[in-house]
């Protein structure tokens, strides 16, 4: 405990700020289920939000190497290698040598990734558009704008911790 504080005040200052970090909290924890939920985007094959989104992010940039995913995504090598490598296996991309460095493997979409790449963007457009509509029963746009806001300025925030 801070030198100075007493443990009534921790207590009541805790009181007044644990029930919107606790709202924040299983907002995050919920979302986070969302993201590992195994889902079917319209081609009959169930496949992780993580790795469908893994796939779109290759098809949007291909020739993208792991270490350069790691660095967009804000995850190490290792996580990013996991949802590559089921992406590979699952025959949605494939890994070129570099000309360069031979070390570094560049990754494309195969056909039938970057199929799967256009179906989950059309699932997720309609997703998106969904999801606000049913915002727009709580909030209004400029609410949600807000929102947005936040959490752009949350990433900032969290990004120099």
């Amino acid at each position: 405990m801070p030198e100075g504080v007493g443990q009534d005040i921790v207590e009541d200052t805790f009181a007044k700020l644990d029930p919107r970090a606790e709202e924040l909290y299983q907002f995050v924890m919920q979302f986070h289920d969302f993201m590992f939920t195994v889902r079917d985007y319209g081609n009959g094959v169930p496949i992780k939000m993580v790795e469908v989104h893994t796939l779109t992010m290759i098809e949007r940039n291909p020739g993208i190497t792991v270490s350069q995913l790691a660095k967009l995504w804000r995850r190490t090598k290792g996580t990013v290698s996991v949802n590559v490598t089921a992406l590979e296996k699952a025959g949605y991309i494939y890994r070129r040598k570099g000309t360069k460095d031979a070390k570094v493997a560049h990754l494309y979409p195969t056909e039938k990734g970057a199929e799967l790449s256009t179906l989950h963007k059309a699932y997720d457009n309609l997703g998106i558009v969904r999801t606000q509509a049913e915002l727009l029963k709580y909030c209004s746009g400029e609410e949600l704008n807000a929102f947005f806001k936040v959490v752009h300025a949350y990433l900032e925030v969290m990004q120099d911790w």
